[in-house]
C-alpha cells in the first residue's frame, strides 16, 4: 500500500510485540519501497539522551523502507537548524491500515548535524536483548545494518534520503 503525499497518517513503533509510542505524522512521500514521513516532536518535555536534546518544537523528517533494516530520522530545532540524524535499526517498515509500523530492534546510531559525531547506541540494551538466540537471521540483518549505516554516516545521508 503506497501512502499519498500530503495525507496524515499513524506512525506505530514497536518492541517486543508491543506497542511503545504513536503519534500522527504527514506524510513526504513514498515511492512504494521508501517513504517519509513528518511529525513534531512526540514529548510534552524536553528529553536528554546525553549528546542531542530533543524539544517540544523540533521536527523528525523520518525515512523508513519496505526493504531495509534501519530508519533514518532527521532533526531540525524548532528556529530550522539541523541538529542531526537518529537512527532506528528495525525489521522493514510495514504499512497496515493507513499506519506505518516500525519493530524496533534495540541498536540505534546518532550522527550530529556536522559530522563530528557519530555513536553506535544501545548495544548493551541489544546484547541483553536475546534477539541473538531467539532470532539469529534476524540478528544477523541488524548488526548488518548498523554496520551499514555507520558507513553511510561518514559521508552523510543525503544521497541515501533523497528519492
Amino acid at each position: 500500500m503506497r501512502l499519498t503525499p500530503g495525507h496524515e497518517v499513524m506512525v506505530r513503533l514497536v518492541k517486543y510485540g508491543r506497542e511503545k509510542l504513536s503519534y500522527a505524522a504527514t506524510v513526504v512521500d513514498d515511492d512504494g519501497n521508501h517513504l517519509a514521513v513528518r511529525a513534531p516532536f512526540a514529548g510534552d518535555e524536553a528529553k536528554d539522551l546525553g549528546y542531542i536534546w530533543f524539544e517540544p518544537g523540533d521536527i523528525f523528517t523520518e525515512h523508513y523502507w519496505r526493504d531495509r533494516w534501519y530508519s533514518v530520522k532527521e532533526i531540525v530545532a524548532a528556529d530550522g537548524v539541523r541538529k542531526g540524524w537518529y537512527c532506528d535499526i528495525a525489521r522493514p517498515v510495514t504499512v497496515e491500515d493507513g499506519a506505518v509500523i516500525a519493530d524496533d530492534l534495540d541498536l540505534d546510531l546518532w550522527r550530529s548535524a556536522d559530522g563530528t559525531e557519530i555513536l553506535r547506541l544501545d548495544e548493551d540494551e541489544y546484547a541483553a536483548s536475546g534477539l541473538a538466540e531467539r532470532d539469529p537471521a534476524a540478528a544477523a540483518q541488524a548488526e548488518q545494518a548498523l554496520d551499514t549505516l555507520e558507513r553511510i554516516a561518514q559521508d552523510g545521508f543525503d544521497q541515501l534520503l533523497a528519492f
